[in-house]
């Protein structure tokens, strides 16, 4: 599969690369961040994907987050996917911010029309990690993932549906129970239809009731003045509660007032994000 170089530019020793590609899934053309750390020109690095949020593309975390010289100091390379397929000339796709463009919500849509290309689940966890270990010099054993809102949801769903295959998740400010809150409701609702059975496989707080696959230590930063927290969208109590009674390691940390949802937050903890995973991917 062909890939367009769209931007490189050098970054602590390593460089921050924005690939283009035809995607099989998703059909239509897709674009994804890579930051290549200095240790990718010698050798073999573990690969960390990062799931962005609502209204994001490849270009929020790559230019917003700062985690380039923490990636470059323990040798990670780090995917930043975009967030939904684009210009796919789906009706209704650009009508709102919450769903269709930019609001893919890491689903295999089963509805029409968004079936043929909302695939996002499947992208993430098949087509773009095969395209990244053809083409980077990855040791596809050695793979991580985190997001932020809508891709800390993401990120919780795909370690939680597949034991084993990710060493390691995080998350900022995920969407935690999305089938008890609006923003989930409306798309899960509108990507997989009114059977609600059917939205518990997309919905962390279900998924974690009954994992059973090898021990994931799961770290999730919430910012105390989150205004998303506070409207009931994310809901991580639940999540924390379903963990508890399961058994399942999670480390919550509900960060002081005056952080926010944004990538100021994000900013501020994305160090430790980095080191959590170095930790596992590195062994």
């Amino acid at each position: 599969m062909a890939l367009k170089q769209v931007s490189s530019n050098k970054c602590f020793e390593g460089f921050q690369k924005v690939f283009e590609h035809d995607s099989a899934e998703l059909k239509c053309k897709m674009k994804f961040g890579i930051y290549l750390p200095p240790k990718a020109e010698t050798g073999k690095c573990p690969v960390l994907y990062w799931l962005s949020g609502l209204t994001c593309t490849e270009q929020n975390f790559i230019t917003k987050a700062g985690f380039q010289q923490a990636a470059a100091e323990h040798g990670l390379i780090v995917v930043a996917p975009d967030t939904s397929p684009r210009g796919c000339n789906i009706e209704g796709e650009d009508e709102s911010w919450d769903f269709g463009t930019g609001a893919g919500f890491y689903v295999d849509a089963t509805e029409d029309p968004w079936k043929t290309n909302y695939r996002m689940y499947s992208y993430i966890k098949d087509e773009l990690p095969k395209l990244i270990n053809a083409n980077f010099p990855t040791d596809p054993e050695r793979m991580s993932i985190f997001g932020h809102s809508m891709g800390g949801h993401g990120a919780l769903i795909l370690a939680l549906k597949n034991p084993g295959k990710y060493k390691s998740v995080s998350a900022f400010a995920p969407i935690c129970n999305p089938i008890q809150c609006q923003w989930g409701k409306k798309a899960l609702g509108g990507y997989l239809g009114p059977d609600t059975s059917k939205w518990e496989a997309y919905d962390a707080t279900q998924l974690v009731k009954t994992y059973s696959g090898p021990r994931l230590d799961i770290l999730i930063d919430q910012g105390k003045d989150d205004q998303f927290l506070s409207a009931g969208q994310l809901l991580p109590d639940n999540f924390i509660a379903a963990c508890t009674e399961c058994k399942i390691p999670v480390v919550f940390r509900l960060q002081q007032a005056g952080y926010d949802h944004s990538y100021f937050f994000i900013a501020t903890f994305i160090n430790d994000h980095i080191r959590h995973h170095a930790k596992y991917l590195s062994a």
